[in-house]
């Protein structure tokens, strides 16, 4: 099993809000739910108040620029798109263990 660690680095950049600019030049502002690595990657789990209610998730490769900015990267590769589910689902399910185990 791969290790997936929690990073903070889009939130203490951008916060809890990241505004993203669609193919048509618009934009959309979805809530940062997790940074996070999974191997040598590094993904953004993101979700809009409609991607709320219907319980859906979008993720992100977040690539970091010569700068040192960061860019969020489509992921079009499907068995990279279900590492990156498969690491934020792991990642939820450790921090509501952990949160259970503080609280017995």
């Amino acid at each position: 099993m791969m290790r997936i660690e929690r990073l903070n680095r889009l939130k203490e950049t951008y916060g809890r809000e990241i505004e993203l600019i669609d193919g048509e030049g618009g934009t959309e502002t979805f809530e940062l739910l997790a940074e996070y690595r999974v191997g040598d990657a590094v993904y953004a789990a993101l979700q809009t108040p409609e991607m709320r209610r219907d319980d859906e998730v979008a993720f992100f490769r977040v690539e970091t620029r010569d700068d040192g900015s960061f860019e969020l990267a489509d992921i079009e590769d499907e068995n990279e798109w279900e590492a990156a589910a498969e690491g934020y689902d792991e990642l939820i399910f450790e921090e509501s263990a952990g949160d259970r185990g503080s609280l017995e």
